[in-house]
């Protein structure tokens, strides 16, 4: 389901790499967004001041896990992909080809790049664990300077 067609509130956590904005519909986080900043004038709920809390302690090396309640809304393949990709503990790294055998597609690495690609909860679900084959940094929705930010967060060097 896309973001407009729930009612979300938007808020935003900045960090020395740029905003980060997330969306809950008063239950869930549903959206998170690198690099764009987008925030409602209306009061912060208790789920949007946890959420601002524990973002802002991840990107500052304070937080190694979430704890915040989501709902994607995912195609079965792409929720298959992102549970695999939350199971990835901080710190650590796997590959597509890896993520595409743990879901029982071993040669589907590309379409596992294609899930992770569409994540719509980065950091949340840590798709920035996902390398490419030979520990290769690969893509990143939110950008290789984020991706290059959060693996050295955690203290991962990539080429």
């Amino acid at each position: 389901m896309p973001p407009e067609s729930y009612p979300v509130r938007w808020d935003s956590v900045d960090t020395s790499t740029g905003p980060v904005s997330f969306a809950t519909d008063g239950r869930h986080v549903r959206l998170v967004l690198l690099g764009r900043e987008r925030r409602d004038d209306t009061r912060p709920t208790p789920l949007d001041r946890e959420a601002r809390r524990q973002l802002a302690a991840y990107l500052a090396g304070r937080l190694r896990e979430f704890d915040l309640p989501v709902a994607p809304d995912l195609p079965r393949f792409t929720g298959a992909v992102l549970e695999a990709v939350a199971r990835i503990p901080y710190g650590e790294t796997r590959s597509y080809g890896e993520i595409a055998r743990a879901v029982g597609s071993p040669k589907a690495a590309r379409a596992v790049g294609q899930a992770v690609g569409s994540n719509p909860l980065p950091l949340l679900i840590p798709c920035h664990r996902v390398l490419a084959a030979g520990g290769r940094i690969g893509g990143f929705g939110g950008g290789l300077p984020w991706k290059r930010f959060l693996l050295g967060l955690e203290g991962i060097s990539a080429p």
